[in-house]
């Protein structure tokens, strides 16, 4: 039953795509986060529904869709430049096995975020995406939010809508993703048009941030406290009464923590005392030899290079408490053992240029959102309020990515591409406004062209 549900679902879609194109782009983004094919039992795990949606989403464009009014950016031809290295690094990498199957997966999300603004040539269809985003990474959220509030969480043990332990479905990615849509959350349900704001709306946003803000409890991932942090101290810049806001926030977490499971305080705790916990102590090591390995291959290692590490090193163990304390040492050598960084993965995986592009990528869209912000200030009497706060979430959204990967690798990981080529659209809707273009009617409507203003 499930497979025929999804697979009408989605043979629904496909059918509507051949009238309105652009619909495949937005089957896409769902496919690529949620991945239904992994769901099902039967028919359609054997189907390469991931393909046939990227097929259809970019020879919909090109062929069935109007091109007037795209444009293509700095930022999608830094995504080329990158993609194109990454597959150069591929050709050469250490473990070519590996390599190639994360080839396979990253080469896609990369091409369609370089695509992907192309498509997007209206608000419509911008807001359409951010929607189908933020509403396909929800349905992973709810899973997740409804089984921890009854007791199926822990470290590695929430099993959300799929039982595995990569991408999406793992629980410090899912966390960082999970709480840095929030900010995308609020802005549909102030801004959105497709559902415009109402208390239904209000009350199904607030209900999916309870839920999005239950994941790092479920999973246990400490780098969701940090999310959550990160995004409340964001949440000042926006906030009318700041002060009133944080003494608020404060209030809440003081009262929910009778309510949290004592193994996930327990491991909150390790976040101050990580030089005795091995998993961090072990991150540290990782990133010491990545450093050093890309001194000697300037040009990385290929992805998954990390599997050719190899490091000893002396795990401080602290017993007693007050002045009875006593620190003794115990060696510990591991080998393989993953990033845990994005930063460390990409000048590991693709050496100092592939870091420099990364970095300029990320970099980039953190000035142009707050450019944006800038220009459609609230004392400004042409100020353009749907920008402005839609730059706004997507850049907080990109900061809550960039301070969660410092400790999980999750550089190439889709989601990461799609924030970011829904942030080149915006760019480029928004210059395209300030030198005096605009949507037609017919485009406002249906997402079809765009013309500019005739004086």
């Amino acid at each position: 039953m499930r497979d025929i549900v999804l697979l009408a679902f989605i043979g629904t879609i496909l059918l509507m795509g051949f009238k309105r194109p652009f619909l495949w782009v937005l089957l896409y983004i769902y496919v690529d986060i949620v991945s239904p094919q992994l769901i099902g039992w039967g028919l359609i795990r054997s189907l390469h529904l991931s393909l046939v949606t990227f097929i259809a989403a970019f020879a919909g464009y090109v062929v069935l869709d109007s091109k007037e009014g795209s444009r293509f950016t700095l930022r999608q031809a830094i995504i080329v430049a990158l993609l194109a290295w990454c597959g150069y690094t591929t050709l050469g990498a250490v473990f070519q096995e590996f390599a190639w199957q994360k080839w396979d997966w990253v080469w896609k999300g990369m091409f369609f975020a370089a695509f992907l603004p192309l498509a997007l040539r209206t608000r419509l269809r911008l807001e359409a995406a951010v929607l189908v985003f933020v509403l396909s990474i929800g349905a992973n959220a709810i899973n997740g939010g409804m089984k921890t509030v009854f007791g199926g969480g822990g470290y590695g043990a929430l099993t959300m809508l799929v039982d595995m332990d990569s991408g999406l479905y793992e629980g410090s990615i899912m966390s960082t993703a999970a709480i840095a849509t929030i900010p995308l959350i609020l802005f549909l349900a102030r801004r959105g048009t497709i559902f415009p704001p109402s208390w239904m709306v209000w009350s199904f946003a607030a209900a999916l941030i309870f839920a999005c803000l239950l994941i790092p409890i479920g999973t246990n991932a400490r780098t969701g406290l940090v999310c959550i942090a990160v995004l409340g101290v964001l949440m000042l810049r926006q906030v009318r009464h700041r002060f009133l806001f944080a003494g608020l926030a404060g209030v809440a977490m003081i009262a929910s923590l009778p309510f949290l499971p004592a193994e996930y305080v327990e491991r909150m705790e390790t976040i101050t005392g990580f030089r005795s916990d091995e998993s961090a102590s072990t991150r540290i090591e990782v990133w010491k030899w990545t450093y050093h390995y890309a001194l000697a291959n300037p040009a990385g290692g290929g992805f998954d290079a990390y599997r050719g590490n190899s490091f000893t090193y002396d795990l401080p163990e602290i017993t007693g408490e007050g002045n009875n304390r006593q620190i003794t040492y115990s060696e510990v050598t591991d080998e393989g053992r993953a990033y845990h960084s994005s930063y460390f993965e990409v000048l590991g995986e693709q050496g100092w240029l592939g870091l420099f592009l990364w970095l300029a990528l990320q970099g980039l869209g953190l000035w142009q959102m707050e450019r944006i912000r800038w220009r459609e200030k609230a004392y400004r009497s042409d100020r353009d309020v749907f920008m402005h706060d839609l730059a706004t979430a997507l850049q907080h959204a990109q900061i809550i990515f960039l301070v969660g990967a410092l400790f999980v690798g999750i550089a190439f990981q889709p989601f990461v591409f799609i924030l970011i080529a829904m942030q080149c659209a915006v760019w480029s809707q928004w210059k395209l406004a300030r030198k005096g273009f605009k949507p037609s009617p017919v485009a406002e409507k249906i997402g079809v062209s765009q013309e500019p203003l005739v004086s």
